[in-house]
């Protein structure tokens, strides 16, 4: 199965229960990071690796850049395979200086997904809805084929 593709199928899968949380969160605005799980960090460039970004809103309308914050979540959670979150709270000692210490990020397995624009722990719950859900695909996909 092609990855953009899997990723693609993933957020339109979630589309709704993420809409459904803008109705509790500060802002009904997110953007969405998908790294390929194809390529570990010393494979690619950062930016090479991104497989899928997404928005929900228009990010030339937002006061803040959630597009750089999220960005800022996939690299930390890329670099080191585990949620962004789990590094700053229990490996403080492994983030860099110019690090973002917001969190929104979530790791299953090789699928990296991170988030920016509701509260933290939104972010973090949107980012796992499409890791799982892309898995959760491919597994379909693998058996059905």
């Amino acid at each position: 199965m092609d990855k953009k593709q899997l990723a693609q199928d993933a957020i339109a899968l979630v589309a709704p229960a993420i809409e459904n949380l803008f109705n509790t969160g500060k802002r009904n605005l997110c953007h969405i990071v998908v790294m390929n799980p194809e390529y570990m960090p010393w494979e690619k460039d950062f930016d090479d690796a991104i497989l899928l970004e997404y928005s929900f809103g228009n990010p030339s309308e937002w006061e803040l850049d959630f597009v750089g914050m999220a960005k800022a979540k996939a690299l930390q959670s890329w670099r080191h395979r585990v949620p962004n979150a789990q590094l700053q709270h229990t490996h403080p000692a492994s983030l860099r200086e110019d690090d973002l210490k917001f969190y929104g990020s979530y790791v299953y397995g090789d699928i990296v997904v991170s988030c920016s624009g509701l509260e933290q722990h939104f972010d973090v719950l949107i980012s796992s809805w499409v890791a799982h859900a892309m898995e959760q695909l491919a597994i379909h996909d693998r058996e059905t084929s």
